[in-house]
């Protein structure tokens, strides 16, 4: 008898009868994050200067922001773009040199803003060490935030990840005038 009801529960695991039950938990995203791998961007433009550039850790992301500082007077006003994706490396604006970055995954961030004001040519966006802009240690998927240059109207960053793993991007408007380019890397899949 007792081998008859092991082998009616085998039969009925086999065909989806007593199959095990899975929590709806197991079967949603991480943190219900949707964002994916795949690259994004915005072709718009600003003249607004970048300011700083600074990082934080959340619960399920780590998060990286460029600050942009207001238009200068008398300049047409745009809204801000960026191109965002994932690249066997990072190179240098202009000079193309690569940009080594700590991690198993290279992103590549283009802010389609200067790190200058383009009225008076004064740097806005000058670092102290540009392959250590933010401390991320500590981070659970940062490594490592570089600045690649300012050339032709753009900025380049470098972003190291742990591994490649879904991100978001999305403007935030700033204190003032000025605006904020967010990218969030997820912990995990």
């Amino acid at each position: 008898m007792r081998r008859l009801f092991v082998l009616a529960a085998a039969v009925l695991t086999l065909v989806g009868g007593l199959a095990p039950s899975v929590s709806a938990r197991a079967d949603a995203p991480y943190c219900g994050i949707r964002w994916g791998s795949l690259a994004k961007s915005d072709p718009d433009y600003s003249v607004a200067p970048i300011t700083n550039v600074r990082a934080g850790r959340h619960q399920c992301f780590d998060r990286l922001v460029v600050d942009l500082g207001a238009r200068p007077a008398g300049t047409p006003g745009s809204d801000l773009g960026y191109e965002v994706k994932y690249v066997r490396q990072v190179g240098e604006d202009a000079s193309g040199r690569p940009v080594p970055l700590a991690g198993a995954a290279d992103l590549l961030v283009i802010v389609h803003a200067p790190a200058h004001n383009v009225v008076t040519g004064r740097v806005t966006y000058d670092p102290a060490n540009p392959a250590r802009l933010v401390n991320v240690s500590g981070f659970s998927t940062f490594r490592q935030v570089a600045f690649a240059g300012d050339f032709e109207g753009q900025t380049t960053f470098g972003l190291g990840v742990r591994a490649r793993l879904p991100f978001r991007v999305f403007l935030l408007a700033g204190a003032g005038s000025g605006n904020r380019l967010v990218i969030d890397v997820a912990h995990r899949w």
